[in-house]
């Protein structure tokens, strides 16, 4: 009897044994197969059976799910799809992005935060409904950047900043797509649009320019050389006469650095305000070369440059370039060379000028609440760094609406506002068209919009230049901000 009991007790233990080398395996090795299979679409069911939040901006319905008959219970749907598209993302059959992503389990209810709430659901009968997420943009100003920026099929990026706290009000990025086209049912159809999305490289309208790419900033650079030449001695301000060639002689090379269209700068030494209003080359790629890349790099450090961002999205750090000779760097002070930057960080440094040197860590997710409105998370305002002292913030903001009422920027005038700003034309590749940029900020005594705006390469024509092509851009979504 012993002996049966014995190999019986022994039968049951390998069996157990085998049966949990096949869960295992099961669960394991085999769990990403299986979660694939075609024929395995219970997850995939349960994916729209969960009645997701809202995105809101301002009272304006981003994105909500909308029930349907059939099998799919919810359906995401996007109101408004292109204007916003690169601050909602999508919601296809497999994967998210954009704030449909990076809030994914608050507004699918699987968040931590939420557990009491499902638990009281779960007790009163009540369906489980997704937290509403309500982002930072002023759809308004969001609305007036896109169609400023797709007039004439223009590719590039717009994005306007709150200064005093780092809001981020509007993020457009040109060309667009339609999130509803991607936030279908029908796997092959949604697969198939994304794919043809994807592979457009020429156009990109997957990617979101405004964080996730980077440029050569060209003058808009400016400043931030501007900044660092007032910080290094307290007692210079816009009046201090800087040294002006025609061409500055460049050390260890025969290319020297002339000013645009080889033009002189007010006949060899100017005031500091002046090559900021005309945009002169020489006066800046000289005040770079005598404060010296250490410096300048620093400077650039205070402003954001270089810091791990998320908006909560995950931001490409923009770069000043690596240490070279003083021929680089004389060319990375006025925005060329290896000088890279997003437009949401030279937002960043027109905020923080405006700001009274205070650069302002940017958001887009404002408040997230529950079912029933009650508040789970709300954003508070953080300061990333202080960029420059406040007294040089001033002498930096007197010098930018210098350049709008005086120089290069007239066309982001406001009727009584006092706009500040600076303009940008960023040499891409040889025999191509520059790329087009603006900063700005408004009104300059009390600033409640720091914008930027690219217009690529060639999307506006072979003329384009950041007076005549970026600054109404800004100046409309500035308008949209301040309801001029």
């Amino acid at each position: 009897m012993n002996g049966t009991l014995k190999r019986a007790a022994l039968a049951c233990l390998i069996m157990f044994g085998l049966l949990m080398l096949n869960v295992n395996y099961v669960q394991a090795l085999k769990a990403e197969q299986l979660s694939s299979d075609d024929r395995n679409n219970r997850n995939f069911y349960e994916r729209y059976d969960v009645q997701r939040g809202r995105i809101t901006a301002g009272g304006t319905i981003l994105a909500e799910s909308v029930e349907k008959k059939g099998d799919f219970r919810f359906v995401r749907n996007y109101p408004d799809g292109k204007v916003f598209a690169h601050v909602t993302g999508f919601f296809s059959p497999e994967s998210e992005s954009a704030i449909e992503n990076s809030e994914n389990r608050y507004l699918d209810s699987t968040h931590p935060d939420l557990l009491l709430r499902r638990s009281i659901d779960l007790f009163t009968g009540e369906p489980t409904r997704g937290a509403n997420v309500e982002v930072t943009i002023n759809p308004k100003a969001q609305k007036a950047a896109h169609e400023a920026l797709s007039a004439s099929g223009k590719r590039g990026a717009v994005v306007a900043l709150n200064p005093k706290t780092g809001a981020i009000l509007t993020m457009v990025s040109l060309p667009t797509y339609d999130p509803n086209v991607l936030s279908g049912t029908d796997k092959p159809t949604v697969f198939g649009a994304y794919n043809k999305l994807d592979k457009d490289k020429t156009n990109g309208p997957l990617v979101n320019r405004a964080i996730n790419r980077t440029y050569p900033p060209g003058s808009t650079y400016k400043v931030l050389t501007a900044a660092a030449f007032l910080e290094d001695d307290t007692s210079r301000d816009g009046q201090t006469i800087v040294p002006a060639p025609q061409v500055l002689d460049l050390p260890n090379t025969t290319a020297d650095l002339p000013n645009s269209g080889g033009a002189a700068c007010g006949g060899g030494q100017v005031p500091l305000v002046y090559a900021l209003e005309r945009s002169c080359n020489t006066p800046f790629g000289k005040i770079g070369m005598d404060l010296g890349y250490d410096r300048m790099a620093e400077q650039a450090a205070k402003f954001g440059v270089g810091q791990p961002l998320t908006i909560p999205m995950g931001v490409s750090q923009s770069d000043v370039g690596p240490k070279e000779d003083q021929a680089a760097l004389a060319q990375a002070s006025i925005g060329q060379r290896s000088n890279q930057m997003t437009p949401l960080q030279m937002a960043m440094i027109a905020a923080g000028i405006a700001n009274d040197g205070k650069v302002m860590k940017p958001y887009l997710v404002q408040k997230i609440t529950d079912a029933k409105n009650d508040t789970i998370e709300e954003a508070e305002p953080e300061e990333l760094s202080e960029a420059v002292s406040s007294e040089t913030a001033a002498k930096l903001r007197q010098m930018m609406v210098s350049v709008v009422n005086n120089g290069t920027a007239s066309r982001a005038q406001i009727s009584g506002v006092e706009v500040g700003g600076k303009t940008g034309t960023a040499q891409t590749v040889q025999g191509k068209a520059p790329h087009a940029w603006f900063i700005s900020f408004a009104p300059a005594q009390d600033p409640q919009v720091a914008v930027a705006v690219i217009v690529e390469s060639g999307s506006a024509g072979t003329d384009a230049s950041g007076g005549q092509t970026a600054a109404p851009i800004a100046k409309a979504v500035m308008e949209a901000v301040l309801n001029k």
